[in-house]
C-alpha cells in the first residue's frame, strides 16, 4: 500500500482529481488548503486543514500529525505580497529566500527544498496516478492545417523562451503574431486577455510547455475541460501541449471537448515541434 499522501491544494482541478484517485485506489489522504487560494471542492469528504499560507510552521506540524510520507504540490497558487501574509516563525524565516526568487519556479524550489528538509518525499502529480502526462500526436479528430502547424512552432519557440527566465508557461500565436503570453495571471486569464484582441474571424494557438529546467514535481502544464471550453470561448483554433510534460486531466473529456468543439489537441515535442 501507498504511503499517506500530502496534498498541498492550490486552484483548479489537479486537486480535486488526485483526492479522487486517491480514494479510488484506497490510499490515504490528507489535504492542506489555504485560505483564499485553494478550490474548496477538493476536501469532499477527504481529511483536511485550512491554514494561512504563511504558516509555514503550521503546515508542517499538520503534514506530520497526519503521519504522511509523500507530499505533492498541487494547482496554482498566485504569488502574495509578502507584506500581506500572515506569517508564522517558520514562515518569517524563510523570508530572505523569498525575497530572491524572482519566478514561480524558484518559489516553488524554495518549497520543495524546505519539505525535503522536514523528512518528506515530494512527488510530482504524474508519480500518484499514471495515464495523466499527454501522448505525441493528434489527440483528437481535428487536424491542425500548414499555418497552424506554424503557429504551434512560433508558440513553442515562444514559451521555451519566457520559460527560460521563469515567467510563464503558455502563449497564443495565430497568424505568426504573438497575441499574449502567460504569466503571473495564469493561463485562464491569458485566454480571456487574447478575446479580447482577436480578429472577428477565429483562430488562434494555445501553446503550453513546461519551463527549461523547470522541476517536474512542482507545477507541470495542466489542462483539463475547462481550458477546452475557455478556449473554445475566445475563438481558438486548438491548443498545443507539450508531449509527456503536461498533465491533462480527464483525458477523455478533454478529446471529447475538443472535438465537439472543433478544436485540435496535439501533443508537440519541443525540440521539433514544427509538424514536419
Amino acid at each position: 500500500m501507498a504511503p499517506k499522501l500530502g496534498i498541498l491544494a492550490g486552484d483548479g482541478e489537479l486537486p480535486i482529481k488526485l483526492v479522487e484517485v486517491c480514494r479510488a485506489t484506497g490510499r490515504e489522504v490528507f489535504v492542506v488548503v489555504f485560505d483564499g487560494e485553494s478550490n474548496p471542492a477538493c476536501v469532499d469528504g477527504a481529511p483536511h486543514v485550512w491554514l494561512d499560507l504563511g504558516a509555514v510552521g503550521s503546515v508542517i506540524r499538520a503534514l506530520k500529525e497526519a503521519e504522511c510520507r509523500d507530499v505533492v504540490l498541487a494547482g496554482p497558487i498566485r504569488r502574495p505580497r509578502l507584506t500581506s501574509m500572515r506569517l508564522d516563525r517558520r514562515g518569517a524565516a524563510m523570508v530572505p529566500r523569498l525575497l530572491r526568487a524572482r519566478g514561480d519556479d524558484a518559489l516553488l524550489t524554495i518549497v520543495i527544498d524546505e519539505l525535503e528538509g522536514e523528512g518528506f518525499n515530494v512527488v510530482g502529480a504524474d508519480d500518484v496516478f499514471s495515464g495523466l502526462l499527454a501522448a505525441e500526436g493528434v489527440l483528437g479528430v481535428c487536424q491542425p492545417n500548414a499555418g497552424e502547424w506554424s503557429d504551434i512552432a512560433r508558440g513553442v519557440e515562444v514559451v521555451r523562451a519566457i520559460g527560460a527566465i521563469d515567467v510563464g508557461q503558455a502563449a497564443v500565436v495565430h497568424d505568426g503574431y504573438v497575441l499574449g503570453v502567460e504569466a503571473a495571471e495564469g493561463t485562464d486569464a491569458l485566454i480571456d486577455r487574447v478575446a479580447s484582441l482577436r480578429r472577428e474571424e477565429r483562430g488562434g494557438v494555445l501553446a503550453k510547455l513546461r519551463k527549461p529546467g523547470q522541476d517536474r514535481r512542482a507545477d507541470l502544464p495542466t489542462i483539463g475541460i475547462g481550458t477546452i471550453e475557455r478556449a473554445s470561448a475566445a475563438g481558438l483554433t486548438g491548443i498545443a501541449v507539450e508531449a509527456g510534460e503536461t498533465l491533462v486531466l480527464d483525458l477523455d473529456a478533454v478529446i471529447g471537448g475538443a472535438d465537439a468543439s472543433e478544436m485540435f489537441l496535439v501533443g508537440v515535442v519541443a525540440a521539433g515541434a514544427d509538424g514536419g
